[in-house]
């Protein structure tokens, strides 16, 4: 008896599970993402993926806002850390200006976390001798 009420539970939480599948799926058909299924479908496209459902597409496209607000909120988070940090250095200074300015630095790191390694140029402003010509390097 016991190994059929738990045959029973079994297929009881997958009819559940199938019909949540199937309502979050028709409600798909309802939403308009941010990503404009277009471009979601040009990358899946690129990518070697082609499927006629819309839903899936927009199941890509709800997935892939996710991530980028994911990765958002933790740049964000690097953000305040890291300037956090400078205040304390310069208070006096600091407590006029709060607005946040989020580098690239930031969004590397919070990138890391999720596997993405972003290698970005060099640009003058971070390398003082990025600007100058090899013979004034050697000086």
């Amino acid at each position: 008896m016991n190994g059929q009420t738990s045959h029973q539970q079994s297929k009881d939480g997958r009819h559940d599970d199938d019909a949540a599948l199937t309502e979050f799926l028709a409600s798909l058909m309802d939403y308009t993402p941010t990503i404009p299924d277009e471009l979601v479908e040009h990358y899946l496209a690129k990518s070697g993926f082609q499927c006629p459902d819309i839903r899936l597409t927009r199941l890509v496209a709800v997935a892939t806002q996710k991530f980028i607000a994911d990765v958002a909120t933790d740049a964000l988070q690097q953000c305040k850390a890291r300037q956090s940090a400078v205040v304390k250095d310069k208070r006096d200074k600091q407590q006029k200006d709060k607005r946040l300015i989020l580098t690239m630095d930031d969004l590397s790191k919070a990138l890391r976390e999720y596997g993405v390694n972003v290698k970005h140029q060099e640009y003058f402003a971070d390398c003082p001798s990025a600007g100058l010509d090899s013979a004034s390097r050697e000086e």
